[in-house]
């Protein structure tokens, strides 16, 4: 209905009726593939942790982003490194390189689904440290997606 009202420019009675009413006909005539849910179970109060603790994860992944930007120094080394995913889910993997790839700082390039394998582009990855760092985050994420999603 509000996608209909922006488009249309005007808001009124009429509008809202008709965004209503093809709004339904779009959910109900035009449905989107099924989701590869079968087997998932949400654990509620592990994923509004998660949520409040993925917040702060990115005002610190952003800070430190900035400050390499700004910072009088020459500009990081990068590198591309491979991580596993043990996530038994598509759905929960592409959650989760999503959920990665929101923060600054690295990027997937790449998933391997037959391996479970993630291509990962880091911003900052001077040392070896860093990368382990790094690597454990997305380890971290990863058994985070499991307890919140899957039956262990």
């Amino acid at each position: 209905m509000v996608m209909w009202i922006i488009l249309v420019g005007e808001i009124s009675w009429g509008n809202i009726v008709a965004g209503l009413v093809v709004g339904t006909l779009v959910v109900y005539l035009l449905p989107l593939p099924a989701m590869p849910v079968a087997g998932l179970h949400i654990s509620w109060h592990k994923l509004a942790w998660f949520l409040v603790e993925f917040f702060f994860e990115l005002l610190s992944a952003s800070l430190n982003v900035a400050w390499l930007a700004l910072r009088p120094q020459q500009l990081p080394k990068t590198a591309i490194v491979t991580a596993p995913m043990r996530v038994s889910n598509e759905f929960i993997l592409v959650l989760a390189v999503t959920l990665y790839n929101l923060q600054p700082g690295g990027a997937v390039t790449d998933i391997d689904i037959a391996n479970r394998t993630l291509t990962i582009h880091l911003l900052n990855a001077d040392n070896d440290e860093r990368i382990e760092q790094e690597l454990a985050r997305v380890k971290a994420l990863e058994a985070r997606m499991i307890k919140i999603f899957e039956r262990t």
